[in-house]
């Protein structure tokens, strides 16, 4: 019987751990880069060569067995090990390469990330940037991703982190619609309003906070809205605004440019939106001693394409 030696096993190894941070075998061939019959096919030369069982496959899910776990366990810290030294010498090039991965939420993406990883493109030709617009908070290290844009108040701290520009959350309506419905004084008053709401399990509540002149605490309210229609992405809602259909929550990099052609009006400007979208931008990837020099690259891009914030009139 031919046995594989050990030597011919390590990127087996990796694949196993590989399959364990993924989940399932789709998603460990889509961040390996390979076939889905490539990696099983990799796991089951590496089973044969331990001769037990490493993973438990089932219909609806994979899991490692106790002796694949283990394995993964005692192998980890090498191959973090190797990716940082190699990450290391790969920055001593002139310039970087590689495949970059970053995910972005779907409106700030199509508005301004991806317009800015163009001028990176042109900076760098080398690197090939993958990117993917998601609303979906995915976990970076499970899927592969080098890089993520957030919208955030506060990144996780298992995390490095970039900011990238501040954040606001804007009431606005249009002409059309304050003509039709009135201008509303007070954020009570929002509770009969046509309120597009961005779509979260549960009731729609927004919450309002204004700092009284004479009062240590600033003032606060939430208020249960309703309405005809709701959407989990920004730019739909900003449309539907646009519209004449309702009232909506928008963050500032979504409304911005509606409010500066007078398609959009902000509603209530002596209220601040809290506890909705995230007050700024950031970078964010898991942590690690080192960061190659193709993310340091393009966080930078980014950052200077978003420095100057999202204009408002």
């Amino acid at each position: 019987m031919t046995t594989t030696s050990p030597d011919q096993l390590w990127a087996h190894v990796h694949c196993l751990g590989a399959l364990a941070e993924a989940g399932s075998y789709t998603a460990a061939a889509a961040r390996l880069q390979v076939s889905k019959a490539a990696v099983s096919q990799r796991i089951t030369e590496l089973e044969r060569a331990a001769g037990v069982p490493l993973v438990q496959r089932t219909t609806r899910s994979v899991r490692l067995t106790p002796a694949g776990q283990q394995l993964v366990d005692q192998t980890r810290g090498a191959y973090e090990q190797i990716q940082r030294s190699f990450a290391s010498v790969r920055d001593l090039a002139a310039t970087p390469s590689g495949v970059l991965r970053i995910t972005a939420p779907v409106a700030l993406g199509r508005q301004y990330i991806a317009p800015a990883l163009a001028g990176f493109h042109r900076a760098f030709p080398s690197v090939r940037v993958d990117l993917e617009l998601s609303d979906r908070l995915v976990p970076l290290s499970r899927e592969g991703f080098d890089l993520a844009v957030r919208h955030t108040h506060t990144p996780p701290d298992d995390h490095v982190a970039w900011k990238l520009c501040d954040s606001r959350t804007l009431l606005v309506a249009s002409a059309d619609y304050l003509d039709r419905r009135g201008l509303p004084e007070h954020p009570s008053a929002l509770a009969g309003h046509d309120a597009l709401a961005y779509l979260r399990p549960g009731p729609s509540i927004w919450q309002f906070e204004r700092q009284a002149q004479a009062a240590a605490e600033p003032e606060r309210i939430e208020v249960t809205v309703h309405g005809p229609f709701r959407a989990n992405n920004s730019e739909v809602l900003r449309d539907a605004v646009i519209d004449g259909l309702g009232i909506a929550l928008l963050p500032d990099f979504s409304a911005a440019a509606a409010l500066g052609s007078g398609r959009l009006r902000v509603v209530l400007p002596d209220w601040r939106p809290v506890g909705f979208f995230g007050d700024a931008i950031h970078a964010i990837r898991p942590w690690s001693p080192h960061t190659p020099r193709a993310v340091h690259e393009v966080v930078e891009c980014l950052r200077r394409a978003l420095a100057p914030g999202f204009a408002l009139p």
